[in-house]
């Protein structure tokens, strides 16, 4: 098949963090970008051959772009991805989907009626060994899955942000940005539908208005159950139990600790979120090791597994295993497959939209749980948002 003429929607450090990917993969052409930074637009245009479009809309118009990876601000994603879709144009938007699930539910419609393909991601289901772990587990070599514990304790409150990333009523704090990560885990792992959440989360910094953090379980049919639990205000780093491998991949230096909080102070936030950005940063190095989200550990009957950067670690009835796994060519390849075999007709897309749209109602019932101090069913929530005019 010809290549997929891919636009760009956004030029941030989403884009950044992918780009390797895109680059790299001879299914893709990058033929297009539209960002309100028309400097960094050139450069794409100059770098790699494709237009630099005025906008978005001007984007959608053109009838030699394929599909559009839309790596805007969350709260964009709704409209832009309904506007590429109508267009006729496959998407793939960077997690989360959007901040509610109404908007979600509209996506997903969208797709199924334009008959195009929609991914959501990227996010840490797609990383190798929860892939590795999530075939493993549905095997039944280890007997049926029972529980999954994951936490992760990062600085994310701290790091440079915009202000809608901190207004709750945008979307703003941990749940939305970083709870999908956690359970787009742990839906790919356990492999069944969710059908419960009780959480409760924290807003603990004043001057970070937002919820830094939560602890969730959830309930999974078949009675497999998952707790989660998160930190980012920037104490205890996880990854000291990663052997100190960072999120994407990189061996991080522990004397860092608190660099978020002593370098937040001293810098002007938009300035410093900019400088992170496509035109302005310099690309990531390659990483030596897969990409993570944390601490994961599944419990099957007869096996405990978990995951590291580097392979899986099964602790089995008998004995101890280590399964590695070969280190990642390029970051985020598995999205770019999906994506692509997908448009391609290869094969149906895990992380469509009908997922996007679950692992969203996911954290809108853990943000209500907390409220109400309750169970509450995603399917409820999905419901009331899709019914309510």
């Amino acid at each position: 098949m010809s290549r997929i003429r891919l636009g760009i929607i956004g030029l941030g450090r989403g884009f950044m963090l992918t780009l390797p990917a895109l680059a790299g993969d001879a299914r893709i052409a990058l033929a297009g970008a539209a960002d309100p930074r028309a400097d960094a637009c050139a450069q794409f245009a100059r770098e790699f051959g494709g237009r630099a479009f005025n906008s978005p809309e001007e984007m959608l118009a053109a009838p030699d772009i394929d599909a559009v990876y839309i790596a805007s601000p969350h709260e964009h994603h709704a409209a832009q991805t309904i506007a590429a879709l109508d267009a006729g144009k496959h998407v793939l938007v960077e997690k989360p989907m959007a901040t509610n699930v109404r908007d979600c539910a509209a996506m997903a419609e969208a797709a199924r009626r334009a008959g195009r393909v929609l991914v959501v991601g990227p996010s840490h289901g797609f990383d190798a060994p929860v892939q590795a772990a999530a075939t493993l587990i549905a095997s039944g070599a280890y007997g049926p899955l029972r529980q999954l514990l994951t936490f992760n304790f990062t600085d994310f409150m701290y790091r440079p942000r915009r202000p809608e990333e901190l207004d709750p009523a945008r979307g703003g704090g941990v749940v939305f940005s970083q709870a999908a990560h956690q359970i787009d885990m742990v839906r790919r792992l356990a492999g069944r539908k969710l059908r419960a959440v009780r959480a409760s989360s924290g807003n603990w910094d004043a001057a970070r208005p937002s919820d830094g953090a939560y602890a969730a379980l959830l309930f999974f049919e078949g009675g497999a159950t998952a707790s989660l639990t998160y930190s980012g205000y920037a104490h205890y780093d996880s990854d000291e139990l990663m052997g100190w491998i960072g999120e994407l991949g990189h061996v991080k230096d522990a004397e860092q600790y608190g660099a978020a909080r002593r370098s937040l102070p001293r810098q002007d936030e938009g300035d410093a979120k900019l400088a992170r950005t496509y035109g302005k940063g310099a690309l990531p190095a390659p990483a030596p090791h897969h990409e993570h989200f944390g601490f994961v550990l599944a419990s099957c009957e007869r096996a405990d597994i978990r995951l590291t950067p580097t392979g899986l670690a099964i602790y089995a009835d008998a004995a101890r295993e280590w399964r590695p796994i070969a280190p990642p060519v390029v970051p985020r390849q598995a999205v770019i497959d999906e994506f692509a075999a997908a448009i391609e007709g290869v094969r149906a897309p895990v992380h469509d939209g009908r997922w996007g749209l679950e692992t969203v109602a996911a954290c809108a019932a853990l943000i209500e749980s907390s409220r109400r101090g309750t169970d509450i069913s995603p399917d409820t929530i999905i419901r009331e948002a899709t019914e309510t005019p």
